[in-house]
């Protein structure tokens, strides 16, 4: 009988030891992939803050009109910038065979071609950077986490590797024939860097596992529709900044004496080249700002009748930095595109981005 006691107390204890080992396993794993997920956090904050660093450097890089400074590819060899004297002669050199120099820049001496030079070399070295850190931690995420649930970020660094070749691509359309880049070109490469700032936050907000706990929603996707009118006043925007049609008609809320370019026609907007118009593309981009109002408006509308208390604090934000972007878009215009402002207007509207895309990831149901 004791034999017998003493056999259900053994598979008791190994029972027992069981039960601490599976949970011992579980524990192990559980507390490796939240060290994992923790890690995954804190290296997309640091790219989100790279990105943006990009975006305000490229954003000077234009207005200091500095983008064509460096006019060969130079992948890897433009790591180290020129030491002797001799490599920035050689730079000065090829830089004088473009028509920018030629017919704008004549007069300029080798100190004042090491300004513009080194917007552009910071501008290209931030880029290498972004590119070397998203990809050496992008492996161990991959190898951690395994392929499936790395995806989103893989197509991430294709689109960065994709953003490293527009850069080239508007720099070219630069170095013939003109004096600027193609304001074409120039807003696939600010968009592009956008929506890798986009992806990049909604992979943030996704590791934060945020969720709302509503019944209802924002109705008609009007924060969708919000957010690819705001990626449509990016482009407008470029073409503002590509053809410097911000420093004509620096008069608001009309464009010179009425509410339409003087020196247009209304039936002009309806043409093709109405995009390659300065005032016409100012026109679009001020009235795309009203436009993104309304639709904020229209949100808020939403969201106080039908109760919505879990966006009351995004649409706050979202408010105080559409109003803070406006605002300094109507300075910008005031001031001739003076350099400071030009910076901030592009500035708030990383913030603006930011905002929209937390409220769209709030209004989307499948998190």
């Amino acid at each position: 009988f004791l034999n017998i006691i003493n056999f259900f107390l053994f598979l008791g204890d190994i029972y027992s030891f069981g039960i601490i080992v599976k949970y011992y396993i579980y524990l192990t794993v559980y507390l490796n992939d939240k060290n994992i997920n923790k890690q995954l956090y804190y290296w997309l904050i640091s790219m989100f803050a790279l990105v943006s660093c990009i975006i305000i450097v490229g954003g000077l890089t234009r207005l200091t009109d500095s983008g064509l400074s460096i006019t060969e590819w130079e992948l890897f060899k433009g790591f180290i910038p020129p030491i002797s004297n001799s490599d920035w002669e050689n730079y000065f050199s090829l830089y004088k065979q473009i028509p920018e120099y030629k017919l704008q820049n004549f007069n300029m001496n080798i100190t004042e071609f090491k300004i513009i030079f080194w917007w552009e070399w910071v501008h290209r070295f931030l880029g290498r950077l972004i590119g070397l850190t998203f990809f050496i931690p992008l492996i161990y995420f991959a190898f951690k986490k395994g392929l499936k649930e790395t995806k989103s970020l893989i197509f991430i660094f294709l689109l960065i590797c994709f953003q490293g070749f527009l850069g080239w691509f508007m720099v070219k359309s630069g170095l013939i024939n003109r004096v600027d880049v193609s304001h074409f070109r120039l807003s696939m490469h600010l968009t592009t860097a956008f929506v890798i700032l986009s992806l990049i936050l909604w992979q943030i907000l996704k590791c934060k596992n945020l969720s709302i706990n509503e019944s209802h929603f924002i109705k008609y996707n009007l924060p969708l529709i919000f957010l690819l009118i705001i990626f449509l006043q990016i482009i407008f925007g470029a073409f503002v900044s590509g053809m410097d049609a911000g420093k004509i008609y620096n008069t608001w809320p009309l464009m010179g004496n009425n509410y339409f370019p003087d020196d247009n026609n209304f039936f002009n907007l309806f043409k093709i080249n109405a995009l390659s118009d300065p005032s016409l593309v100012q026109f679009i981009h001020r009235n795309l700002a009203y436009v993104i109002l309304f639709i904020f408006i229209l949100i808020s509308f939403f969201v106080i009748t039908e109760k919505l208390s879990k966006f009351y604090n995004i649409l706050k934000l979202l408010g105080a930095a559409l109003l803070i972007q406006v605002f300094l878009g109507i300075l910008t215009i005031l001031s001739g595109a003076q350099m400071l402002l030009a910076s901030m207007h592009q500035i708030s509207s990383i913030i603006l981005i930011s905002f929209s895309i937390y409220l769209l990831f709030l209004n989307n149901k499948t998190n």
